[in-house]
């Protein structure tokens, strides 16, 4: 079965417009839910942001356009939603993802080492 689901399935919407995807899973172990954007200029998955527990995340080339909420630990759920449709990229498939948050560090990449 599906432990991840998202709604809609499928939309269209136009210029200005807002647009509000939910995602959901049933996986008592997943405390982060990722949201990727696959657009036809760039086939590769572009990460918009994710929710870790309740503390939202929208990385920095989508500020501004695009905003990330929910709790997907106790609740289960994340929502993205950007309040209109502004660029031809907006038009794209989106996914989210559900997981296990890791949290690390790699300290050769926190201090500059000198040579």
């Amino acid at each position: 079965t599906d432990k991840v689901h998202q709604t809609p399935t499928a939309i269209l919407k136009g210029p200005e417009d807002k647009v509000n995807l939910t995602c959901s899973h049933t996986d008592s172990s997943y405390n982060m839910i990722l949201w990727y954007q696959q657009s036809a200029q760039n086939t590769g998955l572009k990460l918009i942001g994710y929710v870790r527990f309740t503390s939202p995340t929208v990385e920095d080339s989508f500020k501004g356009r695009f905003d990330v909420s929910g709790d997907a630990a106790a609740n289960k759920m994340a929502y993205l939603h950007f309040p209109k449709v502004t660029e031809a990229e907006d038009s794209a498939v989106y996914f989210c993802a559900a997981s296990e948050a890791q949290c690390f560090t790699i300290p050769s990449l926190l201090y500059k080492n000198p040579l």
